[in-house]
């Protein structure tokens, strides 16, 4: 007899691993916890938010904020750039400070860490509300509703959806918060791809026991869409997420380096990149620093949301036991 948990003994004699036992989310915790690459992607993560929160703590321990100007900084004989190599990095200034205005760079990059980690949470958020609620509506009404949403969102994947952005944050005027103008138009574009997975998902489960099981009982149709269906669409919904706010993150920073996002003086990591094209022969810590953190943010998310499918996906569970059970014999 065995306990659970502990090796059992095959008919072979040797040892085998039980496979994981616990409810549907510790299971899923047990495999992510197996997934390397999605433990480093989350740790990264993690450690972007919190520097991103941070900021004005980081930035005031350095001294310095981003919208202090140092002109004495600047050298005229060098075109108005830094003194010192690499952009004048210094005790003072730890990244340096900006061409032109002698803007300190570890506050911008860190201030503009946060915008851009801020807008694509929020963005990702509000696309996959919207989504959600759309594909949820569309699987399990059918017929005439889900012909006409399906149609709404094969129109919405025909837009080219960066030129419109462009042009919709170019066209609404500067009174509106930008911020909030680019949080909606990246949701605006962002919902439809979420929508047709949950839809997917729903028309595989309305016809499934528990559901028929509901309407008989007499449940109505927003009981059966959020106690019944909804919570057997979270893990595919979190998985998702993940993976959509690096796009939304990615899609921030270049509205803001072709000049239609986030206004100046507010820091951003793609306008700081746009800036640095300018120097960065010269000065190349103007683009290696907003550049990297950029590229951290989008890899990480990407590498959580990898090890969160593996976790989640019960086929990709089985697949992944299957496999450490030819390895162990």
């Amino acid at each position: 007899m065995t306990e659970l948990g502990v090796a059992s003994v095959t008919a072979t004699g040797q040892d085998e691993p039980l496979p994981p036992t616990g409810g549907p989310w510790a299971r899923g915790w047990d495999r992510f916890r197996s997934q390397h690459w999605g433990l480093v992607g989350g740790l990264a993560v993690l450690g972007l938010i919190v520097a991103g929160s941070c900021a004005p703590l980081l930035a005031r321990i350095e001294g310095q904020n981003p919208y202090s100007y140092h002109l004495e900084l600047l050298d005229d004989a060098r075109g108005n750039a830094p003194r010192g190599p690499l952009g004048g990095v210094s005790t003072a200034h730890w990244f340096g400070v900006e061409p032109l205005t002698g803007r300190d760079l570890f506050a911008i990059t860190l201030y503009g860490l946060r915008t851009s980690l801020l807008v694509g949470i929020v963005a990702t958020a509000a696309a996959v509300l919207i989504g959600v609620l759309i594909g949820l509506l569309a699987g399990y009404a059918g017929g005439l509703t889900d012909s006409v949403l399906s149609r709404f969102m094969d129109v919405m994947f025909a837009f080219p959806s960066l030129v419109f952005m462009i042009a919709l944050t170019a066209l609404v005027p500067d009174s509106l918060p930008r911020v909030l103008v680019v949080v909606a138009v990246i949701a605006v574009f962002g919902w439809t791809a979420i929508a047709r997975v949950i839809r997917g998902q729903t028309l595989s489960l309305v016809n499934r026991e528990f559901v028929l099981a509901a309407r008989s009982l007499g449940a109505g149709w927003r009981w059966i869409l959020v106690r019944e269906l909804l919570p057997n669409l979270v893990s595919t919904v979190i998985v998702f997420a993940s993976l959509a706010v690096p796009a939304a993150v990615g899609t921030e920073a270049a509205l803001s380096f072709l000049g239609v996002g986030i206004p100046p003086p507010a820091p951003d990591l793609g306008r700081s990149i746009s800036d640095a094209i300018a120097w960065v022969q010269g000065d190349p810590m103007f683009l290696l620093f907003p550049a990297g953190l950029l590229f951290a943010a989008v890899l990480g998310f990407n590498l959580l949301g990898d090890g969160l499918r593996d976790a989640l996906d019960p086929r990709a569970a089985r697949t992944a036991w299957t496999g450490r059970q030819g390895r162990g014999r």
